[in-house]
């Protein structure tokens, strides 16, 4: 049963309170809270917040971070282990995400109801996704933090805390879309395994994040637009705000059109970033 507010709620000290936590549990309960307040609410007052800016990721206390050239490749998906490797690196997006989707409604607070109301929607889906892969870690006898980490995602969200669109094109339009790119051949390869029962859990869970990734683009995709204003400089605008950021070199053995283009590429952009054709 949903909660009803009768009082003023301090949303932002409560999202503050959700990103710097490193409980899904906390993280859970506050989201939901958040999220009913703003499906009821439409104006929250915002004149007096300033963000803070997050030195360091929440998961600092669970989990070693180091480089990504540091990493080991990911491959023996025949043992525990190795498929545990990949389920924790999976974990480890959909816990940056979580705090990625909350601070995007923490830090720019001027955003609308629906703004609000579909970052926080995401945030939930990706505690759900969390979880999920979390019981599956478990269950090949493992917990979030015992492999090591990179703090890719965090970074890219400093980087671009200042602005807004810049936020949605990196984060959404480029990382998360990237996830569309990537999940189906990761679904490939593990496809000749599914016989062993957790690797077929795993593709379950997959096959949820992948279609509900989609939809996280779209609302990333959606937001973009919406800041771009007139739908001719979508394009150039987002070209740009890669070049900046030195994301357009970046080589790309798998581009999922069909998954882009739902959720809301262009051709144009496809046939720019890639070099593949869809018209």
């Amino acid at each position: 049963m949903p909660l009803v507010y009768n009082i003023i709620m301090n949303i932002y000290k409560v999202l503050e309170e959700a990103i710097s936590s490193d409980s899904i549990v906390i993280k859970e309960r506050l989201t939901q809270q958040c999220f009913e307040y703003c499906s009821q609410n439409e104006f929250i007052d915002s004149s007096s917040f300033f963000p803070k800016e997050f030195e360091k990721p929440s998961y600092v206390t669970k989990c070693k971070i180091v480089k990504p050239r540091a990493l080991k490749a990911r491959k023996d998906f025949d043992t525990k282990e190795g498929l545990a490797t990949l389920v924790h690196a999976v974990l480890h997006i959909e816990y940056s995400a979580i705090d990625l989707a909350l601070d995007a409604v923490y830090r720019f607070p001027n955003m609308s109801q629906k703004y609000k109301i579909d970052w926080l929607e995401v945030a939930l889906d990706e505690i759900r996704h969390f979880k999920m892969l979390e019981e599956l870690l478990n269950e090949l006898g493992y917990h979030y933090g015992d492999f090591p980490v990179h703090s890719g995602l965090f970074n890219s969200a400093k980087d671009t805390q200042d602005t807004l669109l810049e936020r949605m094109a990196i984060i959404p339009r480029y990382y998360e879309a990237n996830g569309l790119d990537v999940t189906p051949h990761i679904l490939k390869k593990l496809d000749n395994k599914r016989e062993l029962p957790f690797v077929k859990k795993l593709i379950d869970i997959l096959h949820i994040i992948y279609d509900e990734e989609i939809v996280h683009v779209q609302k990333g995709d959606y937001w973009f637009k919406f800041l771009c204003g007139d739908s001719k400089n979508v394009t150039i605008t987002y070209f740009k705000i890669l070049e900046k950021y030195k994301l357009l070199d970046r080589h790309r053995p798998h581009v999922n059109v069909e998954g882009r283009l739902k959720a809301g590429f262009s051709c144009l952009e496809l046939k720019k970033l890639a070099n593949v054709n869809c018209f």
